[in-house]
């Protein structure tokens, strides 16, 4: 779904889908006098255009996340990978049927969020996010013709600028997300990183943000979170990583591994994407949903 979108004031609610709305006012509410946690900056709140245009009880829900399991993909460089163990999964004494694992994963896998402590010494671990940071209205950004053309394109400020005479300034306080097609590939290692040499990070060609690109979007337009989905906010030959500097010196998080971005509008959609909040996490497996009004 490529095209104008609605406006992306703050919304306001009807009686339906009563338990997640009153989740998401709550949440959206408070955000702003919220106290941010060490380091934090209250991100500033979205511009609104008209602040009754979204519905949420008629938004469509479009799941941006890869399920953790045996296909989920790691940087190459990971020590591990998703591990499930089983504990129980049948009928116990009692008589009645009872299921429960355990599960291990490095943080940094699948569909996740990178803190700002990832690359930015001092700044926010997971847990330290503001929660109203990570709903947002969200703007998807489509290069996926040049990223066909080019497996190590960057976006650059002409493709923001094309983007913006055709659907509008990027609104203060929302999400850039990145759709590059690369979610297509998923999970043909080779494919999607360029490279399938276990622990060898030196090959890896995939597209996404360019730094000149994500300057704009974080210092002049006031994005608050970044996201793509490909392995990483920097394109797959960088060795500097100088997208996530830029991000984690703004306190702006990272999605990365995202999926069916291209079934949300240019511009007119809300995303929450919620880490498991791990205490001193640098990141954190993200259940990221996008919400798209009818």
């Amino acid at each position: 779904m490529r095209g104008a979108g609605m406006s992306t004031g703050f919304p306001r609610f009807r009686s339906g889908m009563a338990g997640l709305a009153c989740a998401v006012v709550l949440v959206v509410a408070c955000a702003a006098p919220e106290a941010p946690e060490v380091g934090a900056e209250e991100p500033p709140a979205p511009a609104a255009a008209d602040p009754a245009a979204f519905d949420l009880a008629a938004a469509q829900p479009v799941d941006l996340t890869w399920p953790l399991g045996e296909s989920t993909l790691y940087w190459p460089s990971s020590p591990s990978e998703f591990e499930l163990d089983q504990l129980s999964f049948g009928e116990v004494e009692a008589g009645f049927f009872y299921a429960a694992n355990q599960f291990s994963t490095p943080e940094h896998g699948g569909t996740h969020l990178d803190a700002p402590i990832h690359f930015g010494e001092g700044r926010n671990f997971v847990h330290e996010i503001p929660v109203g940071q990570l709903i947002r209205p969200a703007v998807v950004i489509d290069m996926s013709e040049s990223a066909q053309e080019d497996p190590d394109y960057r976006l650059t400020v002409a493709d923001v600028e094309a983007f913006e005479a055709e659907h509008g300034r990027i609104p203060t306080g929302s999400m850039a997300l990145l759709y590059t097609g690369w979610s297509h590939r998923w999970p043909d290692r080779l494919q999607y990183f360029g490279s399938d040499v276990p622990g060898d990070t030196s090959n890896l060609h995939f597209p996404s943000f360019g730094l000149e690109a994500s300057r704009l979007l974080i210092e002049e337009r006031g994005v608050v979170v970044l996201g793509v989905d490909t392995a990483s906010i920097d394109y797959g030959p960088s060795t500097d990583f100088v997208v996530h500097r830029l991000a984690a010196e703004h306190e702006v998080p990272g999605l990365e591994n995202l999926t069916n971005l291209d079934q949300l509008p240019a511009m007119g959609a809300w995303v929450v994407a919620l880490p498991t909040s791990i205490e001193n996490g640098s990141g954190a497996p993200v259940r990221a949903v996008g919400l798209v009004a009818p």
